[in-house]
Parts: C-alpha cells; structure tokens; sequence
C-alpha cells in the first residue's frame, strides 16, 4: 500500500524445495553450549555420563585453543559470573527513568485510589446512556472552507507578519498504528516522494514552516514535541539539518506508570465489550488463559504498580493533553516568548495532519471569535472512527470515541475532529491560572498543571504487554493505564471555545499505511507538496 515508484520485488527461486544437509562432525550449535554448559558445571561431575563429560572436555578445548571460539567462552562466563556495579550501571532503574521523564507521583496515587475505589474505570469512559447527544447546526461552527474576504485576510495576515504566530507539531507517539504494532518515530518516516525525493512527516512541516515564513516575511518559530521514546532521534535528526536554528524540541514532562488490572476492568472487557466467537474448543483454551490472568491480578493485587518487567515496559505515555503543558513545565514556552516577546497565538496540530498551514483567513477567524481554543473540524467520512463534534446535553464539545456511550452515537455526527487547533497563549495560560511571569515558576507551573488535569476526563485502557522470561519463554499481561486527551479541554465549563469547519485536504490525518494510495490519488498529496518549500541545501556538508 506505499505509494512508492518504482516498486520492486525481489525473488529468489529454490528448485529443490525444503532440504537439509547432514553434518557429521558431533558440533552442536554455539547457542546450545552457551545455555547447557553452565547447567552442567553446577553438577557433580560425577554424576554425569561418559557423552556429557565428553561433550564438557570438547568445549573446555575449543575455548583454549580456537580463537573464533572466545565469543562463547565470554558467553558461559556471563551466565556463571555475576557482573559488576559498574556493568549494572549501564541499566537504567525504572525509579531513574520516572525521575527523569516527570512522573507525578501524587497524581498516580491519586489514580490508584479512583481506580480501586470504581470512580475511574473501563466501564467509567463512556458518558452516561442518559446523556442527549445530538449532531451540531449550522450556527454551532464557522465555516471556514470558502474563499474569505479581504478584510479576514487582512486581519490574518498583518497578525502573522508582525510575528505573531507559532507552530506547535505533536510528534511524542511512536506511531504503532502507522506500523500496525511496531514502534517507530513517525515524524522520521520517509513516507512519500516529493519534489524529487522522498520526504519524512517532520520535511513536510518544516517545509510548511519555511514556506510561510518567506510568504510573510517574518520570523514563525516551530516547537517539535517529543516523549521519551522519541526525543533522541527527534534531536539527532534536528542537528544534522542546516534549517532548524528557529526549531525546539519541548521534551515530554510527563510519563505514567502501568498498573496491575482490577478484576472489574478484566471482566468488563471481557464480558461487556464485543468478541469475536470461537469454536467450542478455543473457547475453552479463551476460558482457561483469562482464569490464569484473574489469578495474577488478584493474586499480585489490584491497582497496584506494575514493576516485573524490563523498565521500558512498566512505563507509558499519557495522552497528547500533557504536551502543550509540557511546554510550561520544561521551560519551553517560556523560552519561546522570551524570544519573541509579541507571540499570541499557537497552531498546534498532529504530526500526520499534514495539510495543516499558516493560513490567514483561519487565523482571522479564531481572532474574530475571541476564543480561547478554536478547533479545525472536517466533513466526517467512512473511515473516520473516534468521535466527533457533537451537543451533549446542549453543549457543543468534542466527544472522544472511548467516551460514547453508544456505538451508534458516532455515525449521526457530522463532523470529525482533525486536532488542529488555534490557541490564544494568555487566555490558555489563564485556564491554568497563570501568566507569562509565572512560566519561570516550576512549583507554581506544576500544581497550576496537576490543578486543571484533575478536572479533565481521564480515560482508562488495558494494554497487553509481553514478558520474555528467557529461553524462548515468554507471556503476554494486560496492563492498565491511563490517558488524557486535548480534545476534552471543550468539556472545560470556563473554556471558551469555536469550531471551524475546514476542507478535508487541510484537516485529514495519515493514520494508515493503506490510506497513501487514496491520498496520492485524490489531490491531498498535490494539496501538501503546494505548501512546501524544499530548501536544496537541507542537510550540513
């Protein structure tokens, strides 16, 4: 499904089928001495047969006297000696990397106390089935896909050239449902040619970026945010470009910790949420593996902190809600309004919201609104799953796909949420109870934070991790953890938000390989590559 030219297949044809050749030379396999050799040294020698005293004195020689055999000499000593605190060292402590990824350590308690109490759960995501959800008129939304008038792009405009705006490009995920389950930096994907070559998502917003600034003659500063898993090779990438001096990287400050399940969440997903039906045989093997899992969370104990595991594996990321105030705790938006004193608004949007610009009209139009978030809304379509814009109980908001409290809700919404949004820096500081004096402040900062996330809707998920016990061995646990989500800042009572309705070339995502095909057909990638400016020289001699 890549949108590759050309593509190119490469076989190789084996006329014999599946064979094999037999070695007679009484060698096994090197892997094989390195996991049986230290089994057998621990024994009384004694004990063991003619063949494997045997089978010792053959590797004891090959170890001494063949040089291609050191790898497994070092290999046994490893698996009989322990190694040193300096070796262990090079291993970083899961209590080390909460430390230094901003786990909040009162708020987790605080989680673990709403799960087990029942106020926070599966079940507890969607809204009440007694909540009213009714699609939006037409006097709900700004209706921004036609061409505008001169006086709003004016408005827009002088607001850009006086070094008004900013870009803010979410890229902490490590796009799994891009691969289909394997983790990657989704922003250093090359993903589709352009211009003569073939260009990541993060070519394509910088791109943008430059186009707008030499359009409007001025300075637009772009923030990349990244999370743990992506930060490195975000930076590595930055430094090697010659066209990166007006670009930062705000560091995701916030990281979770998985949690052992609650027997109710375990029951739910189980019981409540659909499932394919087996045969009566897998059925019973199902049956058999959710009885063990049960066990495990009860016998571990509810809620409590899921630490056997590699590190990497008991942390989690929190939703894409904590990366704007990422941005107040790790100094960056601080920094970026000391560098430019005279920025008001931010145009943050989603790493695969690729037709996502610096446009005039848009701008003007959140400025006229006098808002203090205006979210970019797009015509929903088939594949477009996840919620929508939508009046629940008569309040116009955004309602995320965990939070519908029927499937059939989704379908009767006539818009899908694109993420980009406009923000009005000193009334989004106002929300958190603060000013842009106060952003130097890293207690103030960090309660202002834990204050207002406490009064978003936080959405629990059960997540299977993999636990390799060595030899081949290996089990799959489902973990719990938790998120939240940008869009909710329209459930925020004080919130004053507006909802422009764009095109879908500005407001569609890349979600999927498969959808590159359509994407390429249709316009949209035409669409992108016309807001681009592909400097020649990207890359530092």
């Amino acid at each position: 499904p890549f949108a590759m030219d050309p593509v190119v297949y490469d076989f190789a044809i084996n006329d014999h089928g599946t064979i094999a050749t037999l070695h007679d030379d009484g060698r096994m396999p090197r892997g094989y001495h390195s996991l049986v050799i230290p089994d057998l040294l621990r024994r009384n020698i004694n004990t063991l047969s003619p063949m494997l005293r045997r089978e010792l004195e053959r590797v004891g020689d090959a170890c001494r006297t063949e040089t291609t055999e050191s790898d497994l000499a070092l290999q046994i000593l490893d698996r009989i000696l322990p190694g040193s605190a300096t070796d262990r060292k090079t291993h970083q402590r899961l209590d080390d990397l909460l430390k230094q990824n901003g786990f909040d350590a009162t708020s987790h308690e605080k989680l673990r106390e709403d799960l087990q109490s029942g106020r926070l759960g599966l079940s507890q995501n969607r809204l009440s089935a007694t909540v009213r959800i009714e699609d939006v008129t037409a006097d709900d939304v700004i209706d921004a896909r036609h061409a505008a008038d001169a006086d709003i792009v004016a408005l827009g405009t002088q607001s850009i050239e006086q070094g008004e705006v900013a870009v803010v490009t979410l890229a902490a995920g490590v796009g799994s449902r891009w691969t289909q389950g394997a983790g990657v930096v989704k922003a250093l994907n090359p993903f589709c040619r352009m211009q003569g070559k073939f260009r990541t998502f993060l070519d394509v917003h910088l791109a943008k970026t430059r186009r707008s600034s030499q359009k409007f003659q001025c300075r637009i500063p772009h923030v990349i945010t990244s999370g743990y898993l992506t930060d490195e090779p975000i930076r590595h990438e930055l430094n090697s470009r010659s066209d990166s001096e007006h670009v930062l990287v705000s560091r995701g400050a916030a990281v979770g910790l998985r949690m052992v399940p609650t027997m109710r969440d375990l029951h739910f997903a189980w019981e409540e949420m659909s499932h394919q039906l087996l045969d009566e045989q897998q059925e019973k093997m199902r049956s058999s593996v959710r009885a063990a899992l049960t066990n495990w969370a009860r016998s571990c104990g509810e809620a409590s902190d899921y630490t056997d595991n590699l590190p990497m594996q008991c942390l989690h990321p929190v939703g894409h809600w904590y990366e704007i105030p990422g941005m107040m705790l790790n100094g960056t938006l601080s920094q970026l309004l000391h560098q430019q004193p005279q920025l008001k608004y931010l145009m943050l949007h989603n790493i695969d919201t690729l037709g996502a610009s610096v446009e005039p009209a848009i701008l003007a139009h959140h400025i006229r609104s006098q808002a203090d978030l205006s979210f970019e809304v797009i015509s929903r379509r088939l594949e477009d799953r996840g919620g929508g814009l939508a009046r629940v109980d008569g309040r116009v908001r955004l309602v995320e796909g965990l939070a519908m409290p029927r499937e059939e809700d989704e379908f009767q919404l006539s818009y899908y949420n694109s993420l980009t949004t406009w923000i009005t820096i000193d009334r989004l500081l106002q929300l958190f109870g603060l000013t842009r004096d106060d952003l130097t402040k890293t207690e103030r900062v960090a309660e202002a934070v834990r204050s207002l996330g406490s009064r978003m809707p936080t959405y629990i998920t059960l997540k299977d991790v993999k636990k390799r016990w060595g030899r081949g061995q290996e089990d799959v646990f489902p973990v719990s953890q938790f998120e939240k989500l940008w869009g909710d800042m329209t459930t925020l009572p004080d919130a004053r938000c507006s909802f422009l309705v764009v095109s879908t070339l500005r407001g569609q995502q890349l979600k999927d390989p498969a959808q590159l095909d359509g994407w390429m057909r249709d316009g949209s990638a035409a669409f992108v590559e016309s807001l681009c400016h592909f400097d020649s020289q990207e890359l530092r001699p």
